[in-house]
């Protein structure tokens, strides 16, 4: 993106990478450069045109596809493994501002996708909170900002945080789960204002 405001920002590229319930990759995935247009480009913020200055991206945005071109190959991509629409939850980090823009652009992506999402980042600040031990060990960035290598970088984070915080497959019993699940109804409803 150029930047972060819905009103005046663009998608300048998009990648997709479907996986399984175990986070395996299924296939290549797609990225796709959007060419923008000339206002999107000169309204860009230093801190973004930095960013995407050392990415390369600002490079290959004269050759970039359309909007419509681009939105074609991401729903391909996610149909040729999810063919049922409303099964696919978007997932990564911060995902919710990727979702108003894809919700603007792409509709017929968004309109395949369930309208749940998996957010990385909302695991990453539980962590934070939780298990800092956890949390300062995650593994290194290297995606550099382009949006397949920021992609593979929140599986990589997820992968990390279901190994390292979560409970270990299978999890609880059906016993132990409804005792805690006993446990901790209504107890949101009991606590006292601050």
């Amino acid at each position: 993106m150029t930047g972060l405001d819905l009103e005046k920002d663009a998608l300048i590229e998009v990648a997709a990478l479907v996986t399984d319930s175990e986070l395996n990759i299924l296939g290549e995935g797609v990225d796709v450069v959007i060419k923008p247009d000339d206002a999107a480009l000169e309204q860009m913020n230093d801190f973004v045109r930095d960013m995407h200055t050392r990415s390369k991206l600002l490079d290959e945005l004269p050759h970039g596809k359309t909007m419509a071109e681009a939105e074609a190959l991401i729903l391909e991509y996610i149909e040729a493994w999810v063919p049922d629409p409303k099964k696919a939850p978007l997932g990564g980090n911060s995902v919710g501002t990727d979702r108003t823009f894809l919700a603007r652009d792409m509709p017929n992506v968004i309109e395949h996708l369930h309208y749940r999402v998996i957010d990385v980042s909302t695991i990453k600040e539980l962590s934070r909170r939780w298990f800092p031990r956890a949390y300062f060990q995650a593994p290194a960035k290297h995606g550099g900002h382009r949006a397949l290598g920021d992609i593979k970088d929140s599986i990589d984070e997820l992968r990390y945080y279901r190994e390292a915080v979560f409970v270990p497959a299978p999890g609880p019993d059906t016993a132990t789960a409804q005792k805690i699940s006993r446990r901790i109804s209504g107890t949101a409803e009991e606590a006292t204002p601050v």
